[in-house]
């Protein structure tokens, strides 16, 4: 059966398409970001997610962003969601997906 057509995971890949390595697979009912074998993002229902670091995880919360829940038993610290200023510029989504994905 085919996928869906999915017209934010397209944005979202058009948006990152100067950042190196870039993969995405599908997982969970949404699309899981990969720089070669490094997983550092989560599209989910519309929303991007990257993996944060405690150096990282502040510019996340400044702008009012929380972490990643695919449920209401769950929440996974480690991923929080993009704002949306950060997703519409292209240059700006692509330094945040290098920082998320360091290792």
């Amino acid at each position: 059966m085919p996928r869906r057509h999915d017209g934010f995971k397209d944005f979202v890949l058009d948006q990152l398409t100067d950042f190196c390595g870039l993969r995405c697979r599908a997982m969970f009912g949404g699309y899981g970001l990969y720089q070669r074998s490094t997983f550092f993002g989560i599209l989910h229902k519309g929303r991007l997610y990257f993996k944060v670091t405690p150096q990282t995880v502040c510019h996340y919360q400044d702008h009012g962003m929380k972490p990643f829940r695919p449920n209401a038993k769950q929440t996974l610290k480690s991923f929080y969601e993009v704002p949306v200023e950060v997703l519409e510029d292209a240059e700006q989504l692509t330094v945040w997906a290098e920082q998320s994905a360091k290792r």
